[in-house]
């Protein structure tokens, strides 16, 4: 995966046969969470709003971490957040970003806190829904190449350099380039799983 929301093995192979008998993008061979995650998440179409709002809050707290240490905090952090209900996440207040702030089942980081729940209070003022803004963004899936290797891989893509201007003039915060295209492999608007693993089309 890119450094946000998508792990890269510092050194190939690209691609590790499990004990399954299954090719996997190596990121997803090894650790447990990891190769859940690579087997039933990443790259998988995602169009529920409030799904699509936690990968966004997530991806925003991953900026500077590993991706498996979010995953691993994933439970603490819906119960942190609502479960990602934008209403009630918008809600929160200054008592609520200083008790998180003691939480150490979570990132403690006043400024991603506080950016969440702005980005909520940002989805609620939007004119369409999350899910349809998010989608108009996503590159036909036809014509693109299977990435080989990792290096085929990209960062940034004009597309999520678009999704991060629109989202950025909406209101929204921790969503850069780089990590509006991690979110956009995560929820599958492309698909960078390698040629030969199993769960490439």
């Amino acid at each position: 995966m890119s450094s946000s929301g998508s792990p890269v093995p510092s050194v190939p192979p690209t691609l590790v046969v499990g004990d399954d008998g299954k090719a996997r993008c190596a990121w997803g061979a090894d650790d447990a969470e990891y190769r859940r995650y690579h087997d039933e998440e990443w790259g998988t179409p995602l169009h529920d709003d409030r799904r699509l709002f936690e990968k966004l809050c997530l991806e925003g707290f991953q900026a500077g971490l590993s991706w498996i240490t979010i995953l691993r905090k994933r439970p603490a952090f819906r119960s942190a957040f609502h479960d990602f209900d934008p209403q009630q996440v918008a809600d929160m207040t200054e008592s609520d970003v200083e008790r998180l702030l003691q939480d150490a089942a979570i990132i403690r980081h006043r400024g991603k806190i506080e950016a969440t729940i702005g980005n909520a209070k940002a989805v609620l003022a939007l004119d369409k829904s999350i899910s349809d803004l998010m989608w108009g963004f996503a590159p036909p899936p036809s014509g693109r190449r299977r990435p080989v290797a990792w290096s085929d891989v990209p960062a940034v893509t004009p597309e999520s350099t678009a999704m991060s201007k629109e989202l950025r003039s909406r209101g929204f915060r921790f969503v850069g380039p780089t990590t509006m295209y991690a979110l956009m492999q995560s929820t599958g608007m492309v698909d960078d799983h390698l040629a030969g693993c199993w769960r490439a089309g």
